[in-house]
């Protein structure tokens, strides 16, 4: 009795000395994110590791507009830079795109985009160069003792950065700056992976496989000729000659991939690849309280939610007039996300704000159908929900990724080029009325939640991992330093033809000196 009375006071310490050794023994990340819907997501990780007792420190640029500079999570390095991707340069290239996309603008553009891109690899490679000149801001780095990097690897600034630290990096990744990122690191055949833009699906007919290839070797002319060359010098001059992009960012250690096969078309992968799709969304909590009034006063025929993404708050004026027209004919009432000039064509049941909770409203019973642009997050948020998408994509993946949706049943798209108020509303009735949208939206939905594991805990999981382990050496595959006629065989190919073809000759070779010699032999005889 008198020793359970000695031990009693000390095991009830226990739970909490366990506590305190958690967050005295958190980790040290060290986070370069990108902005818009890039940021929110990786901001979702960084809440996730600053509540598990990690301390989180932000690297951003003082033009950056998503990225605050203050925050209880994480801590933060401001980097003074002459020229940044901030909001303008941004919102200029998204509406070049939406203008090419709605027939304002010549497919001729195209070059225009491309000088935009040039811009924005050489404002990405200053930066790189600004931070690695800044003696101070290194030492200060390197004297932190972090324990990894943590970036989006869509600008290649995090990559280089823990190549030159020397510390173990892990992407939340989705895209590279020379495309999808699976192709940088999986076998990707191309008779049954689309690329990205492309437009396929896993199921392509010999046109589109055909298309598929030429169209993998702009991307590889893209990558060696408009996006390498701006880092490599970089390479050059820090890392040696042998060294470039490509290879730093293949040299990952836990690729966290935003995407799931509930999303994407099923392909070959790697054991680094950590599949967290959808780790952004939650359950939906209560409406603020004037908004669900809004909603319920809808009564049966429900709300429609219109966003187009963190990037885009407005399309152009005549659109935004033949969106507006279209809804007022609708008995639905509508929440738009909207922070262009008022529409002329509004109607009473069209509620205009400068932000909406997205994921909240998705959620909520009453919700009926989601028109979105097809972004990632958006995508996944209504996938979790079950909620059925009419889609207007404007730029990048987006047509890609609503796509994915339409093949399972899920989204119905459409086509700026083609878009006015008459289709607009035929296409959102039919979302509306016809069941099999939602029912298979729902499916989806089924799929993505029967899982052991939360996609965020899995993430926070190979994040700790790395840092437990200094790294994830025994999980990458050292591919990415062969070169590329070793990785496919191309010599060792070369060298069994070579002996084929020895062996053909030797044969013939002897056969023919038999036959000359029968032949000889023959001719004496009968001389």
């Amino acid at each position: 009795m008198k020793m359970f009375l000695i031990q009693s006071p000390f095991l009830a310490v226990i739970p909490f000395l366990g506590l305190v050794l958690t967050v005295c023994h958190g980790g040290n990340v060290l986070v370069y994110p990108i902005e818009g819907s890039h940021w929110i997501n990786m901001n979702i990780l960084v809440e996730a590791l600053h509540a598990r007792g990690h301390n989180v420190t932000i690297m951003r640029t003082d033009k950056s507009w998503y990225i605050k500079e203050k925050s209880p999570h994480y801590r933060w390095i401001t980097v003074s830079v002459e020229e940044a991707l901030d909001e303008q340069f941004i919102n200029e290239m998204m509406r070049t795109f939406v203008e090419i996309r709605s027939g304002k603008r010549s497919v001729m553009n195209l070059f225009e985009m491309f000088g935009q891109m040039t811009k924005f690899h050489r404002i990405l490679r200053k930066t790189v160069v600004t931070i690695f000149e800044d003696s101070k801001l290194v030492q200060s780095l390197l004297e932190s003792q972090y324990d990894l990097v943590l970036t989006d690897p869509c600008w290649a600034v995090g990559t280089f950065l823990a190549h030159y630290l020397h510390l173990p990096l892990v992407y939340n990744v989705r895209w590279l700056p020379i495309g999808e990122g699976h192709f940088a690191i999986a076998p990707s055949p191309l008779s049954y992976i689309p690329l990205t833009g492309s437009g396929f699906s896993d199921k392509m007919t010999f046109t589109e496989r055909f298309r598929n290839v030429l169209l993998f070797g702009l991307w590889l002319f893209n990558d060696k000729f408009l996006v390498m060359p701006f880092y490599q010098d970089v390479a050059n001059q820090y890392f040696g000659q042998d060294v470039n992009l490509y290879m730093l960012m293949q040299a990952a250690d836990i690729w966290l991939m935003r995407t799931d096969f509930v999303f994407d078309f099923p392909r070959p992968t790697m054991p680094n690849v950590v599949y967290v799709g959808g780790f952004q969304c939650k359950p939906s909590k209560p409406l603020p309280q004037d908004l669900e009034d809004f909603v319920q006063s809808s009564g049966e025929h429900g709300v429609i939610i219109m966003s187009l993404g963190a990037f885009v708050g407005e399309l152009p004026r005549d659109l935004t007039e033949e969106i507006a027209a279209a809804f007022s004919q609708l008995p639905q009432k509508i929440i738009w996300r909207h922070t262009g000039e008022r529409p002329a064509t509004l109607g009473n049941n069209t509620l205009i704000v400068n932000w909406m909770p997205q994921n909240d409203l998705l959620g909520h019973p009453k919700t009926r159908a989601f028109v979105a642009h097809g972004g990632t997050n958006g995508v996944q948020e209504a996938i979790y929900h079950g909620m059925p998408v009419l889609g207007i994509p404007l730029f990048f993946d987006q047509y890609d990724n609503l796509l994915r949706l339409k093949h399972r049943g899920a989204a119905k798209i459409l086509d700026l080029g083609t878009f006015d108020r008459s289709v607009f509303l035929q296409a959102i009735q039919e979302v509306l009325h016809d069941p099999s949208y939602r029912m298979n939206m729902q499916m989806l939905s089924r799929l993505h939640q029967d899982q052991p594991m939360k996609p965020l805990d899995r993430a926070i999981f190979w994040i700790e991992y790395v840092m437990r382990h200094k790294g994830a050496a025994h999980l990458r595959t050292e591919s990415y330093k062969m070169p590329w006629y070793s990785y496919h065989s191309v010599d060792v190919i070369a060298v069994l033809l070579a002996a084929v073809l020895l062996i053909l000759f030797i044969t013939v070779a002897g056969i023919k000196f038999l036959c000359f010699r029968v032949c000889f032999k023959q001719k004496l005889k009968h001389d």
